[in-house]
C-alpha cells in the first residue's frame, strides 16, 4: 500500500446534504484526522451546525452576490476566501457556489444538526 492517497472528486458519488451535494474524500484514511469535501451549494441551503466538527469553507466558485450566514451575521464571500466555522456556529451558504470543505474531526452525519 502506498503512503499517499489520491482522489478524483469527479469520480466520487455525490451525497445530499443540507447545503446541496457533497463529494467526500479520505474518510477511510485512518492516519488522516479530517475529511475533505467538494460541495456544490444549492440556492436553498439550510442553516445547520455541528456539535463536534470544525469546518473550513474555501470558496472555489460563486457569483458576485454570494454570502455566508454565520449565526446572526451575513458576510459577502468570493472565490479565494476561506471561513473557519467552529462547532456550535449555525451556518449556511447563500447563493449557488462550489466550496472545498475540510471537516475536522472526520465528517459524521450524526453531527449535522438542523434547527
Amino acid at each position: 500500500m502506498k503512503p499517499y492517497h489520491v482522489v478524483d472528486f469527479a469520480e466520487l458519488p455525490g451525497v445530499p446534504c443540507p447545503c446541496g451535494t457533497a463529494r467526500r474524500a479520505f474518510a477511510e484514511v485512518e492516519s488522516f484526522p479530517a475529511t475533505v469535501h467538494v460541495t456544490s451549494i444549492s440556492i436553498d441551503a439550510l442553516p445547520h451546525y455541528h456539535k463536534r466538527i470544525t469546518e473550513t469553507y474555501y470558496f472555489l466558485e460563486c457569483g458576485a452576490d454570494a454570502r455566508m450566514q454565520l449565526d446572526a451575521d451575513v458576510i459577502a464571500v468570493k472565490p479565494g476566501m476561506c471561513v473557519l466555522i467552529p462547532p456550535g456556529v449555525r451556518h449556511r451558504a447563500i447563493g449557488e457556489m462550489k466550496v472545498l470543505i475540510v471537516a475536522s474531526p472526520k465528517f459524521d452525519a450524526a453531527d449535522e444538526w438542523l434547527d
